[in-house]
């Protein structure tokens, strides 16, 4: 079975979200093995300087590639990544299950994004979207599109 690992900077603490995110990751026990590690971001003043946000990013890359899986391929999550129709998401994701080390690994950064190390190790810079979500959301809609992905692959009638 696939082992899929999300990484991400800051917790859920709404219900709804907690709640949400609790559904897929139900849903994706079925297609995969699914851990999610939480990382505190860095801590920075109220308008951080430019070098504190480069500090900070280097402090969370530090931390994020302790619990990256060996031989795990990476999909970071980053504003100047490719969008993906849920059919090509998919598709990458096969492609390692099928042809690669079985183990996926998917970051989402803080809110000022990854480091460039984290991203220079990732086979796929992903982007959701143009249009700029909170990052508790956009944790749910990567869970929800990792689902998608496994119902297209499975031939199910989710993705329709």
């Amino acid at each position: 079975m696939i082992k899929v690992t999300l990484i991400v900077l800051g917790g859920l603490k709404e219900k709804f979200f907690i709640d949400a995110a609790k559904e897929y990751e139900k849903r994706l026990s079925r297609f995969c093995e699914l851990k999610t590690v939480e990382i505190n971001p860095a801590a920075l003043p109220d308008n951080p300087s430019r070098s504190q946000i480069e500090n900070a990013l280097l402090a969370e890359a530090a931390l994020i590639e302790k619990k990256i899986p060996q031989n795990a391929e990476v999909f970071a999550l980053c504003i100047e990544g490719k969008q993906l129709s849920s059919e090509e998401l998919s598709q990458k994701i096969m492609e390692v299950a099928d042809f690669g080390s079985g183990s996926l690994v998917f970051i989402i950064g803080s809110s000022y994004g990854l480091a460039d190390r984290i991203k220079a190790l990732s086979r796929v810079r992903l982007s959701m979207s143009k249009m700029t979500f909170p990052h508790k959301l956009a944790r749910v809609m990567l869970l929800e599109q990792i689902y998608r992905a496994f119902m297209i692959s499975s031939g199910g009638e989710y993705h329709k």
